[in-house]
C-alpha cells in the first residue's frame, strides 16, 4: 500500500531516486559513445539525437549535463581511467620481473585495453582534439598523468640499477605522442601490422627510454681489470 513501511519513499521498480538518475546518466553516456565513436561524432550529434538514441528527453538530458561537451569530457576520462587501471593491475603483477618484462606486460594491457573497443580509440584519439579550450585542458592534464606514471616507473628502475638514473620527463611526453598516433594510425587502418607488432615497437622505444644507447646495467657490465703491480723498486 501507497505510504506503508514496505513502500520506502522515493523507490519506483524498486530503485532508488539516486539508482534511477545514475541509471539515466549511464544510458546517455552509452548512447553517446555510440553516436560519438561509431556515428556521425561529436561534432555532427545534437542533444536531440542523443536523447533520442538513449530513449530519453531532452529535459532529462540537461538535467545530467549542461550540453555535449560535458558528455564528451566524462567519456573521455572514462577511456583514460580504464587504461590507467589496466596499466597499474599489469604493473603488480610484473612488479618483481626484469624491466624488459614488465615494459611489455604493463603496454600489453594498455594497448589491449585501449583497443579493445574501437569506439574508445576515437573518442580518445579523435574527437577530443581541437573541440575547446577546455577539453584541451583536460587531454593535455590527462596526457600529464600518463607521463608521470611512465616516470614514475623509470625512477623506480633506475633506483634497482635496470634504468639510467637521468630525468625521463621529456623522452617519456614524447613517447605518449608516439603512442597516440600510432595507436589512432592502426585504428584506421594507416599501419599495414598487427597490433602485436605495433605494441613491439612501442615496447622497444620504451626501452630505449629506459636504456638508452651506450648504457647498461651495473649488473651487466664487464668487470673492471686492473693492473698487476709487480714488487715496489727500491
Amino acid at each position: 500500500m501507497p505510504g506503508s513501511p514496505s513502500a520506502p519513499r522515493g523507490r519506483y521498480a524498486g530503485k532508488s531516486a539516486e539508482e534511477r538518475k545514475a541509471e539515466r546518466r549511464r544510458r546517455f553516456l552509452d548512447a553517446a559513445l555510440e553516436l560519438f565513436g561509431a556515428g556521425p561524432g561529436y561534432r555532427s550529434t545534437t542533444v536531440a539525437a542523443l536523447s533520442e538514441a538513449a530513449g530519453l528527453s531532452t529535459r532529462q538530458f540537461y538535467e545530467e549535463f549542461r550540453n555535449l561537451e560535458d558528455v564528451l569530457a566524462v567519456l573521455h576520462l572514462e577511456v583514460n581511467d580504464r587504461a590507467e587501471a589496466a596499466v597499474l593491475a599489469a604493473a603488480a603483477r610484473a612488479a618483481h620481473t626484469p624491466v624488459a618484462e614488465r615494459a611489455d606486460a604493463v603496454f600489453r594491457a594498455y594497448a589491449a585495453e585501449v583497443t579493445r573497443d574501437p569506439r574508445r580509440i576515437r573518442i580518445a584519439f579523435v574527437e577530443i582534439i581541437g573541440v575547446s579550450p577546455r577539453l584541451e585542458e583536460q587531454r593535455l592534464a590527462r596526457r600529464a598523468q600518463w607521463v608521470e606514471l611512465i616516470c614514475a616507473e623509470a625512477r623506480g628502475a633506475a633506483d634497482r640499477g635496470e634504468a639510467a638514473p637521468r630525468d625521463h620527463r621529456l623522452a617519456a611526453t614524447g613517447f605518449i605522442g608516439s603512442v597516440n598516433g600510432l595507436l589512432h594510425d592502426w585504428s584506421a587502418g594507416w599501419v599495414e601490422a598487427t597490433l602485436d607488432e605495433v605494441v613491439e615497437e612501442l615496447v622497444r622505444q620504451l626501452l630505449s627510454i629506459l636504456r638508452p644507447p651506450g648504457w647498461m646495467p651495473a649488473s651487466e657490465r664487464p668487470p673492471v681489470s686492473r693492473p698487476v703491480r709487480g714488487p715496489r723498486q727500491r
